[in-house]
């Protein structure tokens, strides 16, 4: 069964101007590359990124925002690429910072389909403009609400052609917790493998999550 396996061509079915996309990814550490490069290819534009950082100008998905296809970005800190920073204070691109445990939660909230998390994080600073604030048991705390996006694109290091994924140390990051949050997922494999030859055991993203999966190779 390899009805989930599609190549670049076929990625680019699933990329419309303004939409929005969730990233794995560390500093560029787990960001698929090779659907990076093909979503900077298809043309599209005004997209919202989700993820931990914009990794570097030239790595991770830090080449969409060199070349000006992000409208907004949600992420946790952008300062190893200065281009991201140079776009936000010109006003290029709308940033909103979001504390890393923060914004895990509200991704992980999405994919639980829970209606948001509460957090102290934040509270008393310009984080709790906007948002809604309880008090439970005396102690204050923002209502921070979820997030899901169009298209989650995650890196495995293996993979099976169902779907079944496995990660390879730090580069695990994000990657699970995106799966979960977004209407489709594709992810980039590094090593395919057969039906069963995963443990079932070392699954760490079940196939049930990913919509379709591309090869790292070409």
């Amino acid at each position: 069964m390899k009805k989930k396996l599609i190549n670049s061509e076929q990625i680019k079915a699933h990329l419309k101007d303004g939409m929005s996309i969730m990233f794995g990814g560390f500093m560029g550490c787990g960001t698929p590359e090779k659907i990076v490069q093909v979503i900077l290819d298809s043309g599209v534009k005004n997209l919202t990124l989700i993820g931990n950082d914009t990794a570097f100008v030239d790595t991770g998905v830090g080449p969409l925002i060199t070349n000006n296809r992000v409208k907004r970005l949600i992420a946790s800190h952008i300062g190893t690429n200065p281009e991201t920073g140079k776009k936000m204070i010109a006003g290029e691109i709308d940033v909103e910072l979001v504390p890393q445990g923060t914004l895990a939660e509200r991704i992980r909230s999405a994919g639980a389909g829970l209606g948001g998390v509460l957090t102290p994080t934040g509270v008393g600073t310009i984080v709790e403009e906007g948002k809604q604030i309880l008090t439970i048991n005396g102690v204050k705390y923002l209502l921070e609400l979820p997030i899901l996006a169009d298209l989650a694109i995650i890196q495995a290091y293996q993979g099976d052609y169902s779907g079944n994924l496995v990660y390879q140390y730090s580069a695990r990051n994000f990657n699970p917790l995106i799966a979960t949050a977004a209407n489709t997922v594709i992810a980039q494999v590094d090593n395919l493998l057969e039906i069963g030859q995963i443990d079932a055991d070392a699954v760490m993203t079940p196939a049930a999550l990913v919509d379709y999966i591309v090869s790292s190779d070409n």
